[in-house]
């Protein structure tokens, strides 16, 4: 149906207004999507700027599936550590004021030098495979376009792309 409906929307060149609580309908069908929590507009952008730009915490887990992995900690000179002790890679110059680093699924890839991350549950549907699991006590959902054979309470590495990552202050504003 969303296809209809967007290739109806594209031959008639018409503005259109699409209320939906469907970020996935949000994203295939708008050009601009307005972001709004009680009655209020917390972002307007393009499908891809709220992806890849979100500017506060509620967009970053609202857009985006499986959403937007935050793990709290804080930063140092050395990085980002979580509350658990554990070193995330970071932007250097590293904000201060970082308490949440975002990650999402899809932007974390196997490597045999990364991060240690126990596998809770692993989810193969034949394209990808989604691996729900803990970085500490912190849960961290992976989506992996390849096959995975780890199972549940074994070890897995991943590896964290800096370009990817997403800081959030105290108060769940974007930092970068």
């Amino acid at each position: 149906m969303r296809a209809e409906i967007k290739e109806l929307h594209q031959r008639l060149k018409t503005t259109t207004i699409y209320v939906t609580h469907d970020q996935v309908e949000a994203m295939t069908m708008a050009d601009k999507i307005v972001v709004m929590r009680d009655g209020s507009i917390e972002q307007i952008g393009s499908p891809l700027e709220l992806y890849d730009r979100p500017k506060n915490m509620f967009v970053a887990g609202f857009i985006g599936s499986p959403s937007m992995n935050f793990i709290k900690g804080s930063m140092s000179s050395s990085g980002f550590t979580t509350e658990e002790g554990i070193s995330l890679p970071a932007p250097s110059p590293a904000p201060a004021s970082a308490t949440v680093y975002g990650v999402r699924p899809e932007h974390l890839h196997l490597d045999d030098n990364g991060i240690p991350l126990e596998v809770a549950v692993v989810e193969p549907t034949g394209s990808e495979t989604m691996v729900l699991g803990r970085l500490g006590t912190q849960n961290v959902t992976c989506v992996f376009h390849e096959r995975v054979s780890a199972k549940a309470g074994s070890i897995i590495r991943v590896r964290l792309d800096l370009e990817t990552i997403h800081l959030f202050d105290a108060a769940g504003l974007a930092i970068r």
